[in-house]
């Protein structure tokens, strides 16, 4: 049974309307739909809305990356424009329980969830709502986007199950309609919102003019449907976002309740003290300071275990004043699922450290994760930084502690692995970070001092093994030319050098742009080390001949081969990226690449179910040689690609039994650039004995990528 809503705060007792979050269309400014507070600086409405705010169709699926999406708040006392990020993302599917997106003809689907976080927003701007389960026969009010006080509309709910409600409006006033969908439905009864408004249902359009047809009596009138609060906490909890909630843990049972209690009383005393600390807490996290009147344990404790960083803050607070409370706090609550690790300060000082580092480290966080969390399960695919931590903070540490001693946080061990990356004074700061937080938490600093040692091995690991430097080659292509961008990356991470991303270039140009950026980096080279170029394409240009375009120089005398001259490899983050499962057995078959076995595929009725069949019965296989006929290449060589196998060689050219692919058969995965290089150059002046056009697909784990825009803004591979 869903339990009734928590007793509404003075805050919330409010105007409703102020709930009523406005999101804006990038190019018109006009409103897209509407949305509601959740907990903190993180807004609810549906994915449909934010793709028609940023200019894609409803059912897009895709996460849309680092748009910023325009949002308007409105609070009684004005307004306040903010934007915000997509954190977590719920894309609309059909019905039947599929992955597939809806059909425009669907009546009703699932997901259709996005939460977006919206930094700037001040605390005071708007309210987060009380919420509760909608159910049959509710008066439910909701608002245009624009939020103006005439756009209400009224309705009922008719029919409520744990997917859909279907709302009738009253014959009178507005009619729910276009950019009412994300906004919230409250039930004045219950003093809560009940849910949030999907879609309505209208007449068919007149089949000769395509307008509005005559009105018929057996039309369909004011009927509406919504996604109600059962499946709203359900879908976001799947993803990770429980914390987002506001309900009162009476209700709740939470396990932590009542041992966090009786700390209180034994602890704090008097309901005059916890008073004090419960102001002093609202204080830091930015909420409502307690009413007036008697405070006791029990009020105490329920802000505690509903308010995510509360709990954070008061044990901050005992820690300053020595009281040993500080470390039995922190152990309660982590019988809790909603207290946070970081009090309100420390998550702001951690997000400001992480601003100022150089985007080369930052480029480097899923590298860092993966080596400082190796057991955990994949992280939320997100380029958010703030996404990231919250999730992180989820997860109370490793195992290598003392049965009696608290554990070192997978967010400590994070920020270990990232500070040993930084400038020495960004890595001073990470490090006394760690170390404010460890104390407080009470973590023995030879725990700590040993997850550091740890991150600087990893450090001198990576020194050790930083493979040649990189120019990364962005490139697009349309009808008019190529645009390109360029990175530079002599094992700190990748660093714009290059950019010609507004105008159209030739392939020759492209060859002498990329040719010029080489030229320093291979005379500052170690030994005979060339650079690896790495172009960066989409799926449909991996067949994209740039080894063999040439920029002669200005005096002609040297043909300028880029193939030829340097490593070159092609990198499709958007095949790698587009099924995520995969990303965990690509890191695996990496890291097998010197002994992982190969897989040669040259029948030619293979098709794709077949490749695919093959490499998930071979996990371990870490090299694809493909030398089929040109009708069936392209889908085995993306196969392999989605599914995570790091190299995959095969010829550009028509026919089959390629004379290239079989060279680079004999040779060592790890040796095959430059192989690949070798061959490209006996093909300029020994064209009759090596016929071939090799391209190497070359996927290094353990190396980061920038994030592209060149072909679609919205879209992070």
């Amino acid at each position: 049974m869903t339990p009734p809503p928590s007793p509404p705060t003075p805050r919330q007792a409010g105007e409703p309307r102020h709930s009523v979050v406005s999101v804006l269309r990038t190019d018109d400014g006009k409103a897209a739909g509407a949305g509601v507070l959740l907990a903190g600086q993180h807004l609810l409405t549906c994915a449909h809305v934010v793709n028609d705010a940023i200019g894609r169709g409803p059912f897009d699926g895709r996460r849309p990356g680092r748009v910023h999406v325009p949002l308007v708040f409105h609070g009684p006392f004005g307004t306040q424009r903010l934007t915000g990020r997509t954190v977590y993302w719920v894309p609309p599917r059909r019905a039947d329980g599929s992955d597939r997106p809806p059909r425009g003809g669907d009546l009703e689907w699932l997901g259709d969830l996005a939460v977006l976080h919206v930094p700037g927003l001040a605390p005071d701007t708007v309210d987060a709502p009380a919420w509760t389960a909608m159910r049959e026969g509710q008066d439910v009010r909701a608002w245009h986007g624009t939020a103006l006080p005439g756009s209400f509309s009224d309705a009922r709910v008719k029919s409520c199950d744990e997917h859909v409600g279907y709302l009738d409006g009253e014959p009178t006033g507005m009619s729910i309609g276009p950019a009412y969908s994300g906004g919230p439905l409250w039930s004045g009864g219950d003093n809560a919102v009940v849910g949030i408004v999907a879609a309505h249902s209208r007449p068919p359009d007149d089949p000769v003019t395509g307008g509005p047809p005559a009105h018929d009596p057996g039309h369909v009138i004011r009927r509406s449907w919504s996604i109600p609060w059962q499946r709203i906490e359900r879908e976001l909890r799947a993803v990770g976002a429980q914390s987002l909630f506001h309900t009162d843990v009476a209700d709740l049972d939470d396990p932590a309740y009542p041992d966090l209690c009786d700390l209180l009383d034994r602890a704090l005393g008097s309901s005059l003290n916890h008073r004090d600390l419960a102001a002093e807490i609202a204080e830091r996290c930015g909420t409502a300071p307690p009413r007036e009147g008697h405070l006791g344990s029990r009020a105490l404790a329920r802000t505690l275990l509903t308010e995510p960083r509360a709990l954070a803050a008061l044990s901050e607070i005992l820690h300053a004043q020595r009281s040993p409370a500080a470390g039995q706090l922190v152990a309660t609550g982590q019988w809790s699922a909603v207290p946070l690790l970081l009090s309100p300060g420390e998550h702001r000082r951690l997000l400001a450290l992480l601003a100022a580092v150089p985007a080369a480290v930052t480029a480097r966080v899923p590298q860092a994760v993966r080596a400082a969390l190796p057991t955990m399960a994949a992280p939320p695919a997100t380029d958010d930084t703030a996404a990231l931590l919250l999730h992180l903070e989820q997860f109370s540490g490793d195992g290598r502690s003392s049965e009696d001693r608290p554990r070192v946080p997978a967010l400590l061990r994070l920020a270990e692995y990232l500070a040993v990356v930084c400038p020495p004074s960004q890595r001073a700061g990470l490090r006394l970070w760690c170390d404010g937080v460890g104390a407080r938490l009470g973590i023995p600093r030879p725990a700590l001092r040993e997850r550091r040692a740890d991150a600087d091995d990893w450090a001198a690991h990576l020194a050790a093994r930083s493979g040649p430097p990189r120019v990364l080659v962005g490139l697009s292509t349309d009808e008019d030319g190529h645009r390109l961008r360029i990175w530079c990356d002599e094992g700190d991470g990748p660093r714009q050098v290059s950019g010609h991303g507004d105008r159209p270039l030739t392939a020759a140009a492209v060859a002498e742009e990329v040719l010029r950026v080489l030229e320093p980096l291979a005379r500052a080279a170690p030994g005979h080390t060339r650079p690896l170029v790495e172009v960066l394409v989409d799926r449909a240009a991996l067949d994209l001949p740039v080894d063999e375009w040439e920029s002669p120089g200005p005096d002609g005398l040297i043909p300028g081969v880029l193939g030829a001259e340097y490593p070159l490899v092609v990198h499709c983050p958007e095949l790698l990226r587009r099924h995520e499962r995969f990303l965990p057995d690509w890191r695996h078959r990496w890291r097998c690449l010197d002994s992982g076995e190969t897989i040669h595929v040259s029948d030619a009725a293979a098709g794709a179910r077949a490749v695919y069949g093959t490499l998930m019965d071979r996990l371990d296989a870490v090299r694809v040689t493909v030398d089929v006929p040109a009708r069936v290449r392209s889908e085995v060589v993306q196969v392999c690609i989605a599914v995570g196998v790091p190299v995959v060689v095969w010829d550009r050219g028509t026919g089959q039994e390629s004379h290239a692919v079989r060279h680079a058969s004999a040779i060592a995965p790890r040796e095959l650039p430059e192989g690949v290089r070798s061959y490209r150059a006996k093909t300029v002046h020994r064209p009759n004995e090596y016929p071939g056009r090799p391209v190497l697909a070359w996927a290094d784990a353990d190396r980061p990528v920038p994030v592209l825009h060149l072909s679609d803004p919205m879209e992070a591979p």
